[in-house]
């Protein structure tokens, strides 16, 4: 009885938290190949493609590009390591995506404080992005930089964390998150997803390029935020790092998922909300609703929109991700490696999910899971009493904050350890450095 009135309780509360901005655009069908045309030059796709579109088997054309990202995802996700890394000073802003007038109000003051210099500049790390599009402003890479005390990190392997926040998230959204990891000697980059924040273009309020209506164009928004994440492994790599994470949220926690399949670098890998396919959280999620709208009117299908998207679907790279862990990561290196020590430098990973989910359903969540187990990765599992968006109101953002916090410790102290390096000295991660981190947000 109890559970079933919490149940109630807790759909209610997401169905307001996900019913409450207004601003969500119905946009119409659209295929995009134009956002892939790198892509088909190089795989010979280009002539194909065009043919089918111009015979009005645009969607059959758009299936066949995503099997050719499966066939050779590792072209699809490649990329030149850009040239132009550089950190800029500058005060933070909100970037907000929603029109609520508190939310308004919090920008308004903000922008007013700045002016006054009364907010304390912060640096970014800006580089150009290897994916293209026709927005200049999303093509410039932006990662607020979070460095660890120096004195935190003497005598140990230098350990960073990519961090990026969730879809539709503000500029401030998981910098908490940033602070806590400095507590522990890690430094951090809270990468800006594409068309988010300061990447946004002008003519949206909301990061709706992202995930869209526009087929080609999330694909192309996929694989420009995979390879921004790699950059900025690089560029941590530049700088005297040596050991590299992704904590991802949500959409931002799909990026990371295909990241890390496709990067052996990343060793700590926190998957905050998770699902199988992007096409079953498109169709059957609660925030994305306005989108489905525009792909029913085009009289597609839940099964037809996930083949449509197959190609960025951490679903079809489970065995990738598994092989970039374990023995299959250190196969290039050295044969005579042995198994003990081959499972030693796997990946280390946690799976978040929530029980009362409304945007990534219990169900596709479930599948990763059991994907997980049926391909051997060793992995780390959290439920939260709670849902999607809930998961950021008291008390549950500091529940999550805790099993994220507490995981990166103890993953990056491992690490440390096999490389050798005792832990005398390091602190130990309490509950109340969460809670006050947060509460600071």
């Amino acid at each position: 009885m109890f559970r079933e009135l919490y149940a109630r309780w807790m759909y209610g509360w997401e169905t307001r938290l996900t019913t409450r901005d207004e601003n969500r655009v119905v946009r119409p069908l659209e295929w995009g190949f134009e956002w892939l045309r790198p892509f088909l030059d190089e795989a010979g796709l280009t002539a194909r493609v065009e043919g089918l579109e111009a015979a009005g088997e645009g969607e059959a054309a758009m299936v066949e590009v995503n099997e050719a990202i499966l066939a050779d995802s590792d072209r699809f996700f490649s990329y030149e390591t850009p040239t132009d890394f550089r950190l800029e000073e500058r005060h933070p802003m909100l970037f907000p995506t929603n029109v609520r007038p508190e939310t308004l109000e919090r920008d308004a003051r903000l922008k007013h404080l700045a002016a006054e210099g009364k907010v304390e500049r912060a640096q970014f790390l800006r580089f150009t992005s290897p994916e293209r599009t026709p927005y200049a402003e999303n093509d410039l890479v932006n990662a607020r930089w979070y460095p660890a005390d120096p004195q935190k990190q003497v005598g140990k392997p230098k350990q960073a964390m990519i961090v990026m926040p969730q879809w539709n998230a503000d500029a401030f959204s998981h910098n908490a998150l940033c602070r806590l990891f400095n507590r522990f000697g890690i430094s951090a980059l809270r990468l800006s997803k594409p068309y988010h924040d300061i990447r946004r273009p002008s003519e949206l309020e909301r990061s709706d390029y992202a995930v869209s209506a526009n087929i080609g164009r999330t694909l192309s928004a996929t694989r420009q935020a995979v390879v921004d994440i790699r950059c900025c492994v690089d560029w941590l790599a530049s700088q005297g790092y040596e050991q590299f994470g992704v904590l991802g949220t949500s959409l931002g926690s799909a990026y990371g998922f295909l990241a890390s399949a496709h990067d052996r670098r990343l060793r700590v890998n926190a998957f905050n909300h998770a699902s199988a396919a992007v096409g079953d959280v498109v169709w059957a999620g609660q925030s994305t609703r306005h989108i489905r709208a525009a792909l029913e009117e085009a009289g597609l299908t839940q099964e037809r929109v996930r083949a449509l998207w197959a190609g960025v679907s951490p679903m079809h790279y489970y065995a990738k991700f598994a092989k970039t862990g374990a023995s299959g990561q250190w196969s290039v290196v050295s044969d005579q490696r042995s198994e003990a020590k081959a499972a030693e430098l796997a990946k280390k990973v946690l799976l978040i999910y929530a029980q009362y989910d409304l945007t990534f359903p219990l169900e596709y969540s479930l599948e990763v899971v059991k994907s997980f187990h049926a391909h051997g990765i060793d992995f780390e599992r959290r439920v939260l009493p709670c849902g999607h968006y809930t998961t950021g109101e008291t008390p549950f953002q500091y529940i999550d904050g805790w099993f994220l916090g507490s995981f990166v410790f103890r993953a990056f102290k491992a690490l440390r350890e096999e490389a050798g390096v005792t832990s005398t000295g390091t602190v130990a991660i309490e509950p109340a450095q969460v809670e006050e981190e947060l509460a600071r947000r």
